[in-house]
């Protein structure tokens, strides 16, 4: 079907791409089948909400905080060598800073714990646990027609997407064979919908390594729930027109379809126990320099420490500026780490072809 087709039924566009109605297409991709698409805000807030390092975005944070601070002193107000005198800024700031690196450290080592516990159990549980895992892999060996399944998560899921696309080249090439062409178009809209997305899918999975976010966020990018959607309405609105071969060939990728969902969530249920092990661990070795850093500049630091200016701002400025953002940098790193598994976690409330988002729906639902 060519783009100038599709552009002809707009209905079934909106439908095809996800019913983004704040979509952008600068990219060349349909951005309602794009994480970035999906998520308000465009590239930027997903790069920092989700694809960015998490170092990247605590360094960004630092920076900010920083220059905040070093910039505030160029204004008309009470110079910090004169606050440090005479108000005990010092006191002030850092014995409450000290206060929350240790709570929020200890905090942070809590709740990981607390959801590392639900790892632990009895052998009976943990044989329950296994056994439901290995009728899953029988059970997509079985729909895929591959033994053994992969034993990767970023390769079992690029199988399942592989999968998917085959069985809609299945469907395109049924589709082929109906004489109503109405039919055939909106068949073929939704395959080549299908099939582009699972393609950058494919290329976004095939060097992704588990433990790092790229796994996750390829599979995040696979809108399933729609597609399912779509395959049924497909299969209600036209099940006249559609033959045996075609109606069998929605049954199999529908099949596909439902096993990305909870194959997805599993996976991303793992990486959050990696990352909150892995922000634990983080934050231990960030509060042993800022604990030592605010220590020394609370106990070392007088009003008359540091004279002179240097690229027009005081000495005790930049002293003062880097003792808080380091001090600060477990915050930073806390705050980064939560944004992504946050955003994550609302975008994957629902599992199957249950849609939440506002940006999933259109007010074209019927072809009517």
């Amino acid at each position: 079907m060519t783009d100038e087709s599709r552009a002809s039924s707009p209905e079934w566009g909106a439908l095809a791409d996800g019913g983004d109605s704040d979509s952008d297409d600068s990219a060349g991709d349909t951005s309602s089948d794009t994480m970035s698409g999906r998520l308000r805000g465009g590239r930027l807030r997903a790069w920092l909400l989700l694809s960015a390092d998490r170092w990247r975005v605590t360094a960004l944070f630092s920076v900010t905080v920083f220059a905040a601070i070093v910039l505030t002193s160029f204004l008309d107000v009470t110079p910090m060598r004169r606050l440090v005198t005479s108000q005990s800024t010092l006191w002030w700031v850092f014995s409450p800073l000290i206060g929350a690196v240790v709570t929020g450290v200890t905090l942070v080592v809590t709740f990981t714990q607390l959801v590392l516990s639900q790892e632990l159990g009895p052998l009976g549980d943990q044989r329950e646990r296994m056994q439901g895992a290995i009728d899953f892999r029988d059970d997509v060996e079985s729909r895929l027609d591959v033994s053994p399944a992969p034993p990767d998560p970023s390769s079992f899921l690029e199988a399942l997407v592989a999968g998917a696309k085959t069985r809609a080249e299945d469907l395109r090439e049924a589709a082929d064979e109906f004489d109503d062409e109405t039919t055939r178009e909106r068949v073929h809209a939704y395959v080549d919908s299908l099939t582009d997305q699972a393609e950058r899918i494919g290329d976004g999975l095939e060097d992704a390594t588990f433990g790092e976010f790229d796994v996750v966020y390829s599979a995040l990018d696979f809108n399933y729930s729609w597609k399912i959607y779509e395959a049924e309405r497909l299969r209600e609105k036209h099940g006249d027109e559609l033959d045996a071969d075609a109606r069998a060939a929605i049954d199999d990728l529908v099949d596909v379809l439902e096993f990305f969902g909870p194959a997805r969530e599993h996976f991303k249920t793992l990486y959050f126990q990696w990352e909150l092990v892995n922000l634990s661990r983080l934050i231990l070795y960030a509060a042993l320099p800022a604990l030592t850093v605010a220590f020394l500049v609370q106990f070392y630091v007088s009003p008359t420490s540091f004279p002179g200016t240097y690229l027009g701002v005081d000495g005790l400025v930049w002293v003062l500026s880097a003792g808080v953002t380091i001090t600060l940098v477990p915050f930073f790193l806390l705050t980064a780490h939560v944004l992504r598994i946050a955003t994550v976690a609302r975008r994957t409330l629902a599992i199957g072809p249950f849609i939440l988002r506002d940006t999933d729906r259109t007010e074209d639902i019927d072809w009517e």
